[in-house]
């Protein structure tokens, strides 16, 4: 984990959110999760910003994780939707209201919608309700392709409230509506396109940023969308980075997969050489 995170400072990353969905954060025991938190933060020394992803299936970790990224000294956390169980607005509220007054009211946390995994969608009356009640609430992870309510979230606040998308292949687009930036999966392995679309829209190259966006999916196809995330650990060895195996149910793929894999991000590699 030490030897990833210093990968993705030295790719220019701007920021690290560990133990998401990339990070198969409900295979993991509490104390993994810390050990992995610690480690990224220490690892960082402050030269990026670090926000801890804290959600789980039971309150009690959440507090927990939460109050423990809090006192190593991370910038923040996000903090999923309910998962599983349906929630009605009330029982979102008060889920987010109780995290939210756990903590220093200067400690920043964002809400997290996953609702494809979640079962879970935050509607934007449930957010203008609770950002009212929180004011260490500052933004949202949407990891769902939905513009309509992403320009809705962009409102929240009088347009006070930051918006990080999560399909990657819609980063540019998603830039353009008004987003901070991508909570990116597919980034933890192939940065580098990223950090480079980022900087030609900042920079007003449009043209250039609509070139790198296309190879970018390219390479989210390849890794199959964070779907398999042995695809994205294989990956990683080829990058030279040892992100050890699945944990169970799941398992690494199989061989014939990773021949395949590593021949299409070759390809892919060299595309977007040719760009730089």
């Amino acid at each position: 984990m030490a030897n990833l995170t210093e990968f993705l400072i030295e790719k220019g990353v701007h920021c690290l959110y560990p133990l998401g969905t990339t990070g198969e954060m409900l295979k993991l025991t509490v104390e993994e999760r810390k050990a992995i938190a610690e480690t990224v933060v220490k690892t960082a020394k402050n030269r990026v910003t670090v926000y801890i992803h804290v959600g789980d299936i039971h309150f009690e970790n959440i507090l927990e994780l939460a109050q423990h990224a809090h006192n190593i000294g991370a910038d923040g956390i996000g903090v999923v939707t309910p998962i599983y169980f349906s929630v009605n607005n009330r029982e979102t509220e008060e889920f987010y209201v109780k995290i939210s007054k756990s903590l220093p009211e200067d400690f920043p946390i964002y809400l997290y919608s996953i609702p494809q995994c979640a079962a879970n969608e935050l509607n934007i009356e449930i957010v203008k309700k609770i950002v009212a009640q929180c004011k260490n609430i500052i933004g949202i992870k949407y990891s769902y392709p939905d513009f309509t309510l992403t320009s809705k979230y962009l409102e929240v606040n009088n347009g006070d409230f930051d918006v990080v998308f999560g399909p990657d292949h819609l980063f540019l687009p998603a830039l353009a509506l008004g987003c901070e930036g991508t909570v990116s999966g597919i980034s933890g392995v192939y940065p580098e396109p990223f950090v480079a679309l980022y900087d030609a829209f900042k920079n007003g190259e449009l043209e250039k940023a609509k070139k790198i966006q296309r190879v970018a999916t390219k390479y989210c196809d390849a890794l199959k969308n964070g779907s398999n995330m042995s695809y994205f650990k294989k990956a990683l060895q080829l990058r030279g980075i040892d992100a050890g195996v699945m944990k169970a149910p799941h398992l690494d793929i199989e061989d014939k997969d990773f021949t395949q894999l590593k021949k299409e991000l070759e390809q892919i590699d060299n595309e977007f050489l040719t760009l730089n």
